[in-house]
Parts: C-alpha cells; sequence; structure tokens
C-alpha cells in the first residue's frame, strides 16, 4: 500500500510543492497541489509583514535639560487633512496635552480624528523648545485634538526620530507629570500617540557615603607608601 502511495504522489505532484503521498491519496492530486501552494504563499505573506510601531514620545531629563525625542508611525487612513504649512517652532503644551517636535513642512489632520485619551500630561503652560530636530510631528488633544505629520507623508511609514530640547528646565518647571499618556483614533495600534514621561532617578543616599569611603581608602593608601618610602630611605 505503501508504494502505491509513493508512486501516486510521484505521478500527480509536481516537483517542489513538497506533499507526500499520504496527502495525494486522501485529498486527490488537485486539493493537493492547492492547499500546499496556498500554504507557502501564506507563509511568506507571514515573514514578509512588518510590524506595527505605534508613535511613541519620551520624555525626560537629561542633564540641565529636558528633551523629548519621538518616533514610530502613524495609520491617517481615512482621515483628511484640514491644512498644510511652513511648520511651527517646537513645543509644549502640557495643560492641553499638546506636543510639537522637529521642523519643517507639515500636514494636519483633524475633523474626523476623534481621539480618545487623558486631557492633559500636566498642568505647564505653552513653552517654546530652544532647539528641535527632525521631521515635524505634532499632537494636540484638548484644543483641536488633531495629528501633525510631515508633508507627504504616507500611512503606515516610519519615521525618523524628532525632538525638542527644552534647556536649563526640569519636568517641574515645565509643569509635566511623570507617566504614560495614551491617545487613540482607531482600534490598529499605529492609530495612536502616546506621550512617556520618565522620572529622574536620584542618586542612592549611600553613593556620596560611598565615594567619600573610596576617597579616604586612597588617602590611606597613599599615605603608607610614603612612610614606608621615607622609612627606606633613612
Amino acid at each position: 500500500m505503501g508504494a502505491i502511495m509513493k508512486r501516486m504522489a510521484a505521478i500527480t505532484m509536481p516537483r517542489g510543492c513538497g506533499y507526500g503521498a499520504w496527502e495525494v491519496a486522501v485529498f486527490g492530486p488537485r486539493a493537493t497541489i492547492i492547499v500546499a501552494c496556498a500554504l507557502l504563499l501564506g507563509t511568506a505573506g507571514a515573514v514578509s509583514a512588518s510590524p506595527l510601531t505605534p508613535y511613541v514620545v519620551t520624555i525626560e531629563q537629561v542633564g540641565a535639560n529636558v528633551v523629548a525625542t519621538g518616533s514610530g508611525e502613524f495609520n491617517i487612513t481615512g482621515l483628511t487633512s484640514s491644512e498644510s504649512d511652513s511648520g511651527l517652532a517646537a513645543n509644549i503644551e502640557p495643560e492641553f496635552g499638546g506636543i510639537t517636535l522637529g521642523a519643517g513642512n507639515r500636514t494636519n489632520y483633524d475633523g474626523g480624528l476623534n481621539a480618545t485619551g487623558p486631557t492633559n500630561f500636566g498642568s505647564g503652560f505653552f513653552t517654546t523648545a530652544s532647539s528641535s530636530s527632525g521631521p515635524q510631528v505634532a499632537f494636540g488633544f484638548a484644543v483641536a485634538s488633531d495629528v501633525v505629520v510631515p508633508s507627504g507623508y504616507v500611512s503606515g511609514t516610519l519615521l525618523a526620530p524628532s525632538t525638542a530640547t527644552f534647556d536649563n528646565s526640569t519636568l517641574a518647571l515645565l509643569g509635566i507629570t511623570v507617566g504614560t499618556y495614551e491617545w487613540t483614533w482607531g482600534a490598529s495600534a499605529d492609530q495612536s500617540f502616546t506621550i512617556d514621561v520618565v522620572a529622574t532617578t536620584p542618586l542612592p543616599a549611600t553613593l556620596p557615603l560611598f565615594a567619600g569611603g573610596l576617597g579616604f581608602v586612597g588617602y590611606l593608601t597613599r599615605r603608607k607608601k610614603r612612610n614606608a618610602s621615607a622609612l627606606a630611605a633613612a
């Protein structure tokens, strides 16, 4: 029986599909070919599909400055652009859930956005950034509920990182509250905008004592070497 199945497979199956005699005997040659090729195509599609990367902005204290860095993609399918312009200076407006990163020509999408999420990410007023980089991306919830992307942006395209830097400032001075804030306007993961405000990690209370202890040990070591050198010379 096994020899018959193998002979049937050799006759009916085209080379390259990889299915054996059992499938041919049970399902028939035509059905086997269709199933095998469908599986191959499905596997190829799964491998080539790119994962979604929702847009996320991280705001954190970097030395004496506050730096906001954003990257990811937007799904703007079904949204209608209201205007295009040369862009605004990067800024932040925590009390209205608004932030603008980068610079350059931009297109504004609103009206059909209907975003849902927190009303703010702090109590701070409007502050213009000291500097910025990357393509202009903006989001505002409380005032217009809109999303801004670079002019000519193609839905689902991964954007290069954009930044906004606020020199000689802190999260407290800018009125930004630590936490994660997410706004969505659809079911897809990239129909969202997230702001992640990272708390500054304080130095451990024992670190200065540890550093002082190391310094004292070093002092004792140097003193011992000097004393040994003095005795040897005598």
